[in-house]
C-alpha cells in the first residue's frame, strides 16, 4: 500500500474526481468539498485548501481509499467502489500520524472500522453524534401538494433569517443544545450572498426555507429545511422541498441529494414521499 499526502488541491481533484464519481451522491460531502478546493472561488472559513488534509492510500490497482479533513470538521472518507480494504485503512491512519483527527464522517461500515482501529491506537474512544442517512431524488413526486412561491431569500429578509438559520442549527445538525445569534451579522450576509438558500411565502408570510449546497457534476445537495414551530404540521416542508428540488433538475442536475437523522423519522417519511430514495447509511463519529 502507498500512501501519499498531497499539498495541492489541484493534483488531489485531479487524483480522485473519476474515483469519487463512482458514486457521486454518496460522496456529495468529500466530492463536492473537493470540487470547492479546486475552483479556489470562495476561501471563507474552513475553505481554504491550505488548511487542508488531503491524502490517498493505492495498491497497483489504483486508489483504494480517499481522504479529506478540512479542519476543524471530521475527516470524510471513501474506499473505492465501497469495497474496504482493512490495510489501506491501516496505512491511512499511519500516514497522518501526525494529525489530530476529532471524529470521522462518511458511510457506517467503513467509518465504524476507520474509528476502531484510530482510537485503539490512540488511546481514545469514540461516540455517534449523528446517524444519517443519504437519500436521492431524480423525479418529483407530482402528487406532493404545492403551497404559495418558493423565492431566495433577500436583504429584507435579514430580520428573521439569522433565527431561522440558528434554530436549524440547533435542531441537531451540529449538535447544539442551545440557540445562540451572534451580534455579527456577517455569516448570515454569507449565506444569503451565495443564492442558494428559498424561502416559502404564503400570501406574502414566510413559513418554511430549504437551500442547495454543493454543487456536483450531476448531482446537487438539499439541505436547511426548516420551518418554524408554529407553521408545522401543514406540509410546507415537503412543498419547499418539492419546489427548490425541481428547480434544480430545471436546472439541468439529474439528481438532489439529501441527508437526514434517522433519530427523526417524520423528516425521512417526508422525503421519500417527495421522490428521495434511500442510498446508504452514514454515520458522523467524534472521538474523545
Amino acid at each position: 500500500m502507498q500512501f501519499k499526502l498531497y499539498t495541492d488541491v489541484h493534483e488531489f481533484y485531479k487524483d480522485t474526481y473519476n474515483v469519487l464519481m463512482q458514486h457521486e451522491a454518496q460522496n456529495m460531502v468529500l466530492h463536492g468539498n473537493i470540487i470547492i478546493g479546486n475552483k479556489g472561488e470562495d476561501k471563507t472559513d474552513w475553505r481554504d485548501p491550505a488548511n487542508w488534509v488531503m491524502a490517498t492510500v493505492s495498491d497497483t490497482n489504483g486508489i483504494q481509499l480517499t481522504a479529506l479533513m478540512t479542519p476543524p470538521h471530521n475527516i470524510t472518507l471513501y474506499a473505492t467502489e465501497n469495497i474496504i480494504n482493512h490495510q489501506a485503512i491501516n496505512c491511512l491512519i499511519d500516514g497522518l500520524a501526525e494529525y489530530e483527527i476529532p471524529g470521522v464522517t462518511t458511510e457506517k461500515t467503513l467509518a465504524v472500522l476507520f474509528a476502531k482501529e484510530y482510537t485503539t491506537r490512540k488511546g481514545l474512544t469514540f461516540k455517534t453524534t449523528m446517524s444519517q442517512r443519504i437519500y436521492q431524488l431524480t423525479t418529483v413526486n407530482p402528487d406532493v401538494k404545492q403551497f404559495g412561491i418558493v423565492r431566495l431569500f433577500e436583504e429584507k429578509d435579514m430580520h428573521f433569517f439569522p433565527y431561522w438559520f440558528e434554530a436549524f442549527n440547533a435542531a441537531g445538525i451540529y449538535g447544539n443544545t442551545k440557540m445562540y445569534i451572534p451580534q455579527n451579522t456577517e455569516t448570515y450576509r454569507y449565506r444569503l450572498s451565495s443564492k442558494k438558500l428559498y424561502v416559502l411565502e404564503i400570501d406574502g408570510a414566510p413559513v418554511s426555507m430549504a437551500g442547495f449546497t454543493r454543487e456536483m457534476q450531476t448531482a446537487i445537495g438539499v439541505a436547511f429545511v426548516y420551518t418554524p414551530p408554529y407553521y408545522r404540521g401543514e406540509g410546507y416542508a415537503s412543498s419547499c422541498v418539492a419546489q427548490i428540488s425541481q428547480i434544480a433538475l430545471d436546472k439541468g442536475f439529474t439528481k438532489c441529494v439529501l441527508y437526514t437523522d434517522l433519530l427523526n423519522p417524520t423528516s425521512n417519511s417526508i422525503y421519500q414521499k417527495i421522490g428521495y430514495n434511500a442510498i446508504c447509511d452514514s454515520l458522523m463519529l467524534r472521538f474523545e
